[in-house]
């Protein structure tokens, strides 16, 4: 097998280009209740049940009255309009208003609000103060502007976030279809590796990639598979990357460098596996191989991720998320999730490869700050667990000044 090694907006290209593939498949889809449903992928768009708003729409406590006619005042006030009610009189006349509240129904023949801190009010008479004008329209959003009976408020390939979930319940859908949670299969190597509730020798590691990869999947709404730990040995791996080719997608960590007991590589050639690249020209993560084979006739694709803790998570946020989100139905171009801000301190580098360096990422409404944390190289997790992202320096780049805008990565 010849090496494919490829910059990283090549490797980024080619991913894409397969998980759009992937957008184009059927997948199943489910029911879950409304409350159930944040972070899942619509299945099926969300329409209007009736007009949004059904009826002209108040957008501040104030008075209700015609622009058109006698706009200063003053005004007659017939009665109140609570939010639920409906003006139950006639139609407003010129010199006639009601006082109304915010999100109540506009009364026929008013066509503005005056604000409430914008009028002068005596007995049953309403004006507006000295110097205030008001216009056709002001204050009151009309039938139907938000969207029209039928129309689509949330289409398919949605993620389901507090906004939608609220749009769906105003249409009246306490059940919502969306797209069935995508099986990865979590597969680490290596004689290193210990699980978890074990006490690892000198010379061994606990398994902390399958438990990262799991939150990292959690987090995108898919069904992490965690399988046992596979050791370093030529038969084992092809015997656990053939049973795992059964979920939609394969993660492997480990075994995939070119060491003499990494056998990954070799397990895939020997069931059939196209690679895609067998590397990407980055730093952590170069010895990422990604491509696809086959199970029961149909294709599966495969992600090889370095071993090292932070190799793992940067290499699945940057290749595996827009895969996984594909499979469930969402553009895969929304997957990984980036964010632009200053950086606080300059960052030197030897250029030639895209580099990922841990960061603390800190937001207010002043902007974004990028701030670098001193870090031992991609086994070190006890530096990357106090970060929030990775700023990304490009591989033709040495030094980025401090103050400088650059682009993090971001792993929540």
């Amino acid at each position: 097998m010849s090496e494919q090694v490829l910059a990283y907006r090549e490797a980024e290209r080619v991913v894409l280009a397969e998980a759009r593939k992937l957008l184009e498949c059927e997948r199943m889809a489910q029911r879950v209740s409304l409350s159930s449903s944040a972070g899942r992928i619509l299945a099926e768009a969300v329409h209007a049940d009736r007009d949004q708003p059904p009826f002209p729409r108040a957008t501040r406590d104030g008075f209700a009255w015609s622009a058109g006619s006698s706009v200063a005042g003053p005004h007659r006030v017939l009665g109140t309009v609570r939010a639920g009610e409906m003006w139950n009189g006639a139609p407003l006349a010129s010199g006639e208003a009601v006082e109304i509240m915010t999100g109540a129904a506009v009364p026929e023949g008013a066509d503005a609000v005056a604000m409430v801190e914008h009028v002068e009010r005596s007995g049953d008479e309403v004006r507006l103060q000295e110097g205030r004008v008001i216009k056709a329209g002001e204050n009151i959003v009309p039938v139907g502007a938000e969207a029209r009976s039928c129309d689509v408020v949330a289409p398919a390939g949605t993620r389901l976030g507090p906004a939608q979930i609220a749009a769906a319940a105003a249409c009246g859908y306490a059940e919502i279809a969306v797209a069935a949670k995508a099986r990865v299969a979590i597969l680490a190597t290596g004689d290193e590796l210990v699980p978890v509730a074990e006490t690892p020798a000198p010379a061994q590691i606990r398994n902390s990639n399958s438990y990262s990869l799991s939150a990292q999947l959690l987090a995108m709404g898919a069904e992490p598979v965690r399988l046992p730990i596979v050791p370093d040995d030529a038969r084992a791996t092809e015997e656990a990357i053939r049973a795992a080719l059964a979920c939609d997608l394969l993660v492997m960590t480990g075994g995939v460098s070119m060491g003499r007991f990494d056998y990954v590589e070799q397990a895939l050639g020997r069931v059939g596996a196209e690679f895609l690249f067998t590397g990407v020209k980055m730093q952590p993560g170069r010895p990422v191989v990604f491509g696809r084979a086959r199970h029961e006739g149909e294709p599966r694709y495969f992600l090889g991720l370095p071993g090292n803790p932070v190799s793992t998570m940067v290499t699945f946020a940057l290749f595996g998320a827009p895969l996984v989100a594909a499979l469930m139905g969402e553009t895969p171009e929304r997957w990984p999730r980036w964010t632009r801000g200053a950086l606080t301190r300059e960052v030197s580098v030897k250029p030639g490869l895209t580099r990922f360096l841990p960061a603390q990422i800190e937001s207010s409404i002043d902007g974004v700050r990028v701030t670098p944390v001193m870090w031992q190289g991609s086994g070190d997790l006890a530096s990357t667990a106090r970060a929030e992202g990775f700023v990304v320096v490009p591989e033709e780049a040495e030094r980025l000044e401090a103050g400088a805008k650059v682009t993090a990565l971001l792993l929540g």
